[in-house]
């Protein structure tokens, strides 16, 4: 089946507006978050922290924290909201409307990817609030916005269409994915740890993720970035491809 852009346009519409005309819960959290993060880490601990890669510490931890709201928000629109359709079966209206399995899953993903970016950006006018932050290499970070945005944005459709109840996305935000974000180097530079320590961190995706978006705001990254966004480029195609065969083949979506 073609893709239709009119269906594709009103079932992106339909979930944009869904989290815009919910500020409260979708855009305060992050805020508050942030600024204390802010507070916190880069004023209070980086008066006493030395310039960890020739930049003063709040300014490193800007990227990470960057990431962490971009994909928590990116995993939390899609997942929720396919769980919630499959829970009240409203997603029915979807699946039963002429649109081929990508766009519907390209609405899905797209309508993500824009409340990961939208809260990126609020994250980062926060931190200007408290330093002066400047992006040296747009066109990186652009594109490393977009590919981890998309991946996780696909990755929560997977999670949507596999969970049997509420309990279970909270333990996949909560437990798995804020900590390896954590663990990715948000709060301390690859070169700092021991060599063993530092070797398995390397398995850690979101090390390159953060490091892929410092480079765009800071030009410093202790990984390649050019083989980091093609890796993440390739795998965010995967996930998406992932999200349309399962929509083919009704994971989740029938009883």
């Amino acid at each position: 089946m073609s893709f239709d852009t009119t269906g594709f346009l009103a079932l992106l519409r339909r979930e944009v507006l869904r989290f815009l005309r919910r500020p409260r819960n979708t855009f305060l959290p992050p805020f508050i978050t942030n600024v204390l993060y802010f507070s916190v880490f880069g004023v209070i601990l980086g008066e006493r922290i030395d310039q960890i890669a020739g930049v003063p510490y709040i300014l490193f931890i800007l990227p990470g924290l960057v990431v962490l709201g971009a994909i928590s928000n990116a995993f939390e629109n899609t997942s929720f909201n396919i769980f919630h359709g499959r829970w009240n079966r409203y997603i029915e209206e979807v699946l039963t409307s002429p649109l081929s399995y990508r766009t519907m899953v390209g609405a899905y993903v797209l309508a993500a990817a824009t409340r990961g970016a939208i809260v990126g950006i609020l994250i980062a006018l926060i931190g200007a609030f408290f330093t002066s932050v400047g992006v040296v290499r747009p066109l990186y970070l652009v594109a490393f916005g977009v590919v981890i945005t998309v991946l996780f944005a696909g990755l929560g459709v997977v999670a949507g269409l596999w969970a049997d109840d509420f309990d279970d996305l909270t333990m996949l935000n909560q437990f798995i994915l804020r900590p390896l974000v954590f663990f990715g180097g948000v709060f301390y530079s690859l070169n700092e740890l021991p060599g063993t320590v530092q070797q398995v961190s390397l398995l850690n995706p979101m090390i390159y993720m953060v490091n892929g978006v410092r480079y765009g705001f800071l030009g410093v990254s202790e990984v390649d970035p050019d083989a980091s966004l093609a890796v993440l480029s390739g795998l965010a195609l995967v996930v998406v491809g992932l999200d349309v065969v399962l929509f083919r083949r009704g994971y989740g979506l029938s009883e």
